[in-house]
């Protein structure tokens, strides 16, 4: 692993590291806010500022939340569950197979990590052909 990959993660390694992967398509989600899909499905989004994810000081909406689509319930409560991540997840999203992170918090990731997030992301939502040649790859 290289120092690049040691380093803290950043919101331009979200798009890098998204892009990266096969089949992506990007589209302009809402407020021109960026959506990634692999075979029609989003994988990951940056999302509005909206109700359900406020600052718990000031009751002012996040603006930078993103979020990740995650294989099962389990692999979300294991993220959410975790205090050393700054992932979470709003009752919004309950029953849905993400989580969410703010960001402002993203430095708290390594790139690497972050990496593994948004591969996993991907596997979750690309096609049976398309995860079975990906892993085969890596």
């Amino acid at each position: 692993m290289s120092d690049a990959d040691d380093r803290p993660a950043r919101v331009e390694d979200v798009h890098e590291l998204a892009l990266a992967m096969p089949h992506v398509k990007v589209y302009d989600g809402t407020a021109e806010n960026p959506v990634y899909q692999v075979g029609g499905k989003s994988f990951v989004f940056f999302r509005n500022p909206r109700p359900d994810a406020v600052d718990p000081s000031t009751g002012e909406r996040y603006p930078d939340v993103i979020v990740f689509w995650v294989e099962s319930d389990a692999d979300k409560q294991a993220l959410i569950q975790d205090d050393t991540t700054p992932f979470f997840t709003t009752a919004h999203f309950n029953g849905h197979p993400s989580v969410l992170v703010r960001a402002s918090r993203l430095g708290e990731l390594t790139r690497t990590e972050l990496a593994e997030v948004i591969q996993d992301a991907w596997l979750s939502r690309a096609s049976a052909r398309r995860r079975a040649a990906w892993l085969e790859a890596h």
